[in-house]
């Protein structure tokens, strides 16, 4: 199962393990059961602290428990956690065999003081670059508080249950066995959901903060750079973001963010918040910005956050990227993670065999048209202009498939449904005005993104798109407000010119600074 690079990785990390560690796996007499067996094998053979055994009795086969003699864990995978999911069985290894979280001390104290019984499922794909970090949040709330119980489940390869639970999208989380959450959740953000009063608690020791000199509002790569350089700048630097890594953590292969060859989202959006940490700054997740109240007479900017908390500075940076752009037809929000998806990496191995439609013929939609045809039975692309906007390169090889189609100048007018999940998708023919109607179960949006500023309008001065409009130097139409990133005006939306920006704002701000505090 293992290469020799990977089994020579695994091996070191494994010299990390203090405490012995019980693999115990039920199997059947399938094929999956044998691969899982020698994968567990092969781990087992890389530690004298990791004992395997075969005799499990859970009922989810092949599955695997990892616990500590003595101690009382429940953590379990069902399936064989290769793929994105391969990091978070290293990570529980590390963790039963006691090796320390990289979690702050508080959030571990806080998982400890849990009470109550929570038993959580998570259905994940292999594919599915956000559902790690649900796995691995679970599975560390798991090694700490033995009220925790965690199984991650590989939707792919247990479909029964799919099918009777409705799952359309991963990761789906279940808690006690009903719906919990779907789509990536971070730790702080399960806490939050099932420790009541973490909310209140966090709005108060946010409300008792000083206020910043630069205060950056969403931690993507533009809000990481705009972070970084001012924290160097000596001066008190404050991020408050609703996900650290923005939109990168929903992207799957870059190989475009020049010197990294090649990475994916999440390893990106990790490495963003890292770098963010090694300097002064004052990092607050799960924060969004409800309203900015502009400084009057010298005074300073105030930004109000969704949580009920409020924070001060003397300059603030716009961040706060973009979002999926919907289609905006009836169904579309009745039938979301019910057919309707965003994320092809993360949902498209829940439609294996079924018949799907990607809207959009821009790159995006072709190389998700491109993806899923090489695990659904039908892709049908549909483009409302008259030919795809796509790369000739990624038009050819769509082109070469043999169960996609394509059909351009259509019009998606409405998803339809039988009440439980989507079974067909209408469109108008926008040169005959023809109605038709397309059955198939899932349908996958790929028409582009939209700027996260609801929150801003009648504050800054938005162009028709709803983009921060900014100057040369990233200045707003308010002094001392400045923006970066897919939420302004500049063109091309790539995390390179994100960054690029997120420095021009903060080199910005930090002369703001100077020349305002500079005696007359």
């Amino acid at each position: 199962m293992l290469d020799a690079t990977l089994k020579s990785q695994l091996k070191t990390y494994l010299e990390r393990v203090t405490q012995p560690i019980e693999i115990v796996a039920s199997l059947d007499d399938g094929a999956k059961s044998r691969e899982l067996h020698d994968l567990l094998v092969e781990i087992a053979g890389l530690s004298n602290l990791i004992t395997f055994s075969a005799d499990g009795t859970d009922a989810r086969r092949p599955s695997f428990s990892l616990n500590r003699p003595g101690a009382d864990i429940s953590l379990r995978f069902a399936g064989i956690p290769m793929g994105h999911e391969f990091t978070s069985l290293v990570l529980a290894l590390l963790q039963v065999g006691g090796h320390p979280s990289k979690a702050s001390t508080e959030v571990i104290e806080q998982i400890q003081a849990l009470e109550g019984e929570f038993t959580f499922e998570t259905y994940f794909s292999l594919s599915c670059q956000n559902c790690p970090d649900v796995v691995q949040a679970l599975n560390l709330m798991a090694v700490l508080n033995p009220n925790v119980r965690h199984v991650a489940i590989d939707g792919a390869l247990f479909q029964d249950e799919v099918e009777s639970r409705k799952i359309m999208a991963v990761p789906s989380i279940y808690l006690n066995g009903e719906l919990f959450g779907q789509g990536r959740m971070g730790l702080e953000e399960i806490l939050g959901k099932i420790d009541t009063n973490a909310g209140s608690r966090q709005a108060e020791k946010i409300n008792a903060k000083d206020a910043f000199d630069v205060l950056v509002v969403g931690g993507g790569p533009a809000g990481a750079a705009a972070a970084i350089y001012a924290a160097r700048k000596g001066i008190r630097t404050g991020v408050a973001a609703e996900r650290f890594g923005g939109q990168v953590l929903d992207t799957l292969a870059i190989e475009n963010f020049i010197s990294v060859q090649e990475t994916e989202g999440p390893k990106l959006a990790t490495a963003l918040e890292e770098h963010v940490k090694q300097y002064d700054v004052d990092i607050m997740n799960l924060q969004r910005g409800e309203a900015l109240i502009p400084a009057t007479d010298g005074g300073l900017h105030e930004v109000r956050l969704a949580s009920g908390a409020s924070l001060k500075a003397k300059t603030v940076i716009l961040a706060t990227g973009a979002r999926w752009r919907e289609m905006n037809v009836p169904g579309e929000q009745q039938y979301r993670a019910r057919g309707v998806a965003y994320c092809p990496h993360c949902d498209g191995p829940l439609f294996k065999g079924k018949r799907v439609a990607v809207i959009g013929g821009g790159n995006s939609g072709v190389e998700a048209a491109i993806d899923l045809a090489g695990i659904v039975a039908q892709v049908t692309l549909i483009e409302f202009d008259s030919q795809l906007r796509a790369d000739a390169v990624l038009q050819r090889k769509l082109h070469s498939l043999a169960n996609v189609k394509v059909i351009t100048s259509a019009l998606t007018t409405e998803v339809v449904g039988d009440g439980e999940k989507v079974t067909g998708l209408r469109y108008k023919d926008r040169n005959t005005e023809q109605v038709h109607d397309l059955a198939l179960e899932g349908i996958f949006v790929q028409i582009g993104l939209l700027p996260n500023t609801d929150w801003l309008k009648g504050t800054v001065e938005l162009s028709p798109r709803g983009e921060i409009i900014v100057d040369a130097k990233g200045q707003t139409s308010l002094p001392g407000v400045f923006a970066a990133g897919d939420v302004t005006t500049v063109p091309y939306k790539q995390i390179v010119i994100a960054v690029g920006e997120g420095a021009k704002a903060s080199l910005a701000a930090f002369d703001h600074l100077i020349r305002t505090s500079a005696p007359a």
